[in-house]
């Protein structure tokens, strides 16, 4: 499959940080922080007052920057097991490597508070991590299907995004493809509108349409234990 082979050829070259291998893993590509700054300059980024990303290593920079720029960062809440967000805020007290902290797994696990299921929310940018992407937005994750679920959940339940909300991913120069196949998405995939890596921009010409309500006959038994929200 195109996750595998990312995976083995990441490995091979040894592209990746710590945690290895990478394999069933969004790879914490090396040159993540330099991808991470780049999308600090998106303007995009300066207009966001909201921004979700999710908690893996390699978006670690991302979410450091949200905070160092002051703006509101959610995080999807673990499993989604209690709710669907998670807020962390940068206090106006906090030294860079407090900051730091923050933005790490440890500080989601330990400093991050859940959003409650009724709050009205409005996430201005999405940053999400792939396993691959291509050229025309079509994005591949780990396979669990996660973001996508959080996607719909946050479009049909909170209201907070919507067919203009800017999705953006990081990765590293190697796991961006020209096109895949069409027939490996379906409606509930979650497309990407800008990807930035170590090196480049790349805006998506023709955004793909995203998947705004769950696709309830798509969810599997497990799904629904693993997620106790739904």
């Amino acid at each position: 499959s195109i996750r595998v082979k990312v995976w083995d050829f990441i490995e091979k070259e040894n592209l990746a940080n710590f945690p290895r291998p990478v394999h069933n893993r969004i790879p914490n590509f090396k040159g993540a922080d330099r991808a991470g700054m780049s999308v600090a300059l998106l303007p995009e980024f300066s207009s966001a007052r909201t921004v979700k990303v999710n908690p893996d290593k390699p978006q670690e920079e991302v979410r450091y920057q949200v905070l160092a720029h002051h703006k509101e960062l959610l995080v999807p809440t673990p499993r989604l097991k209690s709710g669907l967000f998670n807020r962390l805020i940068n206090s106006g007290n906090d030294s860079k490597q407090e900051l730091r902290i923050l933005a790490s797994r440890q500080g989601i696990d330990t400093r991050s508070k859940p959003v409650s299921i009724e709050t009205k929310l409005a996430i201005d940018l999405v940053v999400i991590g792939s396993v691959a992407v291509d050229r025309l937005g079509h994005r591949i994750g780990k396979g669990e299907g996660f973001a996508d679920l959080e996607f719909a959940l946050a479009a049909s339940h909170h209201g907070a995004v919507d067919q203009n909300t800017v999705v953006v991913s990081t990765v590293h120069d190697c796991q961006v493809f020209d096109s895949f196949p069409e027939h490996l998405f379906t409606d509930h995939d979650v497309p990407v509108d800008i990807i930035v890596t170590p090196t480049e921009v790349i805006r998506i010409e023709k955004r793909l349409s995203k998947p705004l309500k769950i696709i309830w006959n798509l969810l599997t038994e497990e799904k629904f234990k693993q997620v106790s929200l739904l």
